[in-house]
């Protein structure tokens, strides 16, 4: 916490939380609501991480002023921005102690169900979770292939992004799941289907009308 606490911080509004879940039957909960990742419940820790601008409302109120800025996209993003940063910190230190952690996106799957399970206020938001435990040391693991660096860094303007290089990437992914014994489909391919349509998003479609229910206002 402490280094997810040295995160910057967009004008050190400092717009997230976390809530720490250990108790089994509450991460089984929350798996059911990420179809599935079954490693919620194996984690003995499982970090939920929100865009928190209740807290934020607050302070406003406590100094004589509404905080209308927060009822802006902008002030929406701040908090996502910030938990991402800040959680980032954290995995840097739960690595460096030898543990291991996976980024849990599916929270945003159904948002509303998280919500109620861990009594969130208004105006908080679970971006993501993060599990915490301890590597398997009989499973051995390597470094995941990245796009490569021409596809993602442009000097001055925006660039092309050629196919053949593109093409690369799918073969070093190739070779990654074969070491891994994963059925070598490269990656593009299941990108594309990720974004493919609406129901390739899992719920997360409808998600500026739940923020809304939520309490975000997001003018």
């Amino acid at each position: 916490m402490a280094a997810a606490q040295s995160a910057p911080t967009s004008s050190n509004l400092q717009a997230w939380s976390v809530i720490a879940v250990k108790d089994a039957e509450r991460k089984a909960r929350l798996a059911s609501l990420t179809d599935g990742n079954e490693h919620i419940r194996a984690a003995p820790l499982f970090l939920v991480w929100l865009a928190d601008l209740s807290r934020l409302r607050q302070i406003a109120r406590q100094q004589g002023n509404d905080g209308e800025g927060l009822d802006f996209h902008e002030s929406f993003l701040i908090g996502a921005i910030d938990a991402a940063l800040a959680a980032q910190n954290a995995v840097v230190a739960i690595d460096s102690l030898g543990l291991g952690s996976c980024y849990i996106g599916g929270m945003r799957n159904r948002p509303e169900d998280v919500a109620r399970e861990l009594k969130l206020p208004p105006e908080a938001f679970a971006v993501f979770g993060l599990t915490v435990g301890y590597p398997d040391p009989s499973v051995k693991t390597d470094v995941k292939p990245r796009l490569p660096q021409s596809v993602v860094l442009f000097r001055e303007q925006y660039g092309e992004v050629r196919s053949e290089e593109l093409a690369s990437y799918d073969d070093a992914m190739k070779a990654f799941q074969e070491k891994q014994n994963l059925p070598p489909k490269g990656r593009t391919s299941v990108i594309a289907k990720r974004i493919e349509n609406e129901a390739a998003l899992k719920g997360r479609s409808q998600l500026t009308a739940i923020l809304r229910r939520l309490g975000f206002r997001l003018k």
